[in-house]
């Protein structure tokens, strides 16, 4: 059995501004004040030292965030592409209440974030269901090349969701909102069997 403990980033400049980030990766999309406290939090209260290794998205927010978790654990740190945040195409970059406002019929009222139909109006967005293929491609090749271990996972939003999306295959995607800045998502995979579990879902630093 494999065990994943994915971390969501910390707060970024574009989440403060309540913009679409996906995968942007400038100024804008980097950790702010906020954010590097968030991330110093989680590295004071859930130490990694056990793990064997840690994986992150390739872009600067999951990086950083990674890079201070890791402070004086020294996990060897790889990168993997399949954990890139979701890309919202033309969208990205733009101001979530402004596409709100343009759009609502794309958007779930309560939680006032994208619906799958989105990408009818989108350009380039990247569909719910590719980011749920890419994510569990990821947790399967991963949980075969290293069986028994204990990964540290740092990643985004909407891709923490997706690989619980994966495992539970909920009728509604939108049951399952995004987990917060810098929370903890635990999921353990049996790659010999082929099951995969969900542990638990975006616990925040309380270890």
């Amino acid at each position: 059995m494999t065990t994943f403990y994915v971390v969501r980033h910390g707060q970024t400049v574009a989440n403060a501004q309540n913009l679409k980030q996906g995968t942007i990766n400038t100024a804008v999309t980097h950790l702010n004040s906020v954010g590097k406290q968030q991330a110093q939090t989680l590295h004071d209260t859930f130490d990694i030292s056990f793990a064997d290794r840690l994986i992150c998205s390739p872009l600067d927010r999951t990086q950083a965030t990674a890079a201070i978790l890791n402070q004086g654990r020294q996990l060897p740190v790889s990168q993997d592409e399949r954990l890139l945040e979701i890309s919202y195409g033309q969208w990205d970059g733009q101001d979530n209440d402004q596409l709100l406002a343009a759009y609502p019929q794309y958007f779930d009222p309560l939680l006032q974030d994208v619906l799958p139909s989105y990408v009818e109006v989108a350009t380039d967005g990247e569909t719910f269901e590719h980011v749920q293929q890419r994510v569990a491609a990821f947790l399967k090749t991963t949980a075969q090349a290293h069986p028994d271990e204990q990964i540290i996972v740092v990643t985004h939003g909407f891709t923490v969701k997706a690989m619980a999306l994966a495992i539970l295959k909920p009728t509604d995607p939108m049951s399952l909102p995004e987990p917060a800045n810098t929370s903890v998502t635990k999921v353990m995979v049996d790659a010999v069997h082929g099951r995969q579990y969900l542990a638990y879902y975006n616990r925040l630093p309380q270890f």
